[in-house]
């Protein structure tokens, strides 16, 4: 099984996530804000997904919005991203999409995708 590449974007009024195997998406979410979500939430639920593929997870973080990225308590004051047993953060800017398989529906996630596919390598 190729690695699971989870991206994750922080935005003031929705934080969205799609996460790939190579380059098929497995999962595409929206979810509620980050800044009114637990201090644990981005990470347990992180952990959650390596637990559940029985991997360590690469992850792209979208610090393109520092309040809403910082709320995650995904990287630290430096801007390095955190390392736990079930997943690694790289912290990065948008990029522009490319074609792949995909899943429908939950709008475009073609900005998260190029992330995915570029961004990180374990």
């Amino acid at each position: 099984m190729e690695r699971i590449t989870v991206t994750m974007q922080p935005l003031p009024r929705e934080t969205r996530l799609l996460a790939m195997a190579g380059r098929d998406e497995v999962m595409r979410a929206i979810l509620g804000p980050a800044t009114a979500s637990h201090p644990r939430a981005a990470a347990t639920l992180l952990e959650g997904l390596s637990l559940w593929h029985q991997q360590a997870l690469s992850v792209v973080l979208c610090a393109d919005v520092a309040a809403s990225s910082s709320a995650t308590r995904m990287f630290d004051d430096l801007g390095f991203g955190a390392r736990t047993v079930h997943y690694d953060v790289e912290v990065a800017l948008l990029a522009h999409a490319r074609r792949g398989r995909r899943i429908h529906g939950f709008g475009n996630f073609g900005d998260l995708r190029q992330l995915c596919i570029e961004g990180v390598t374990p």
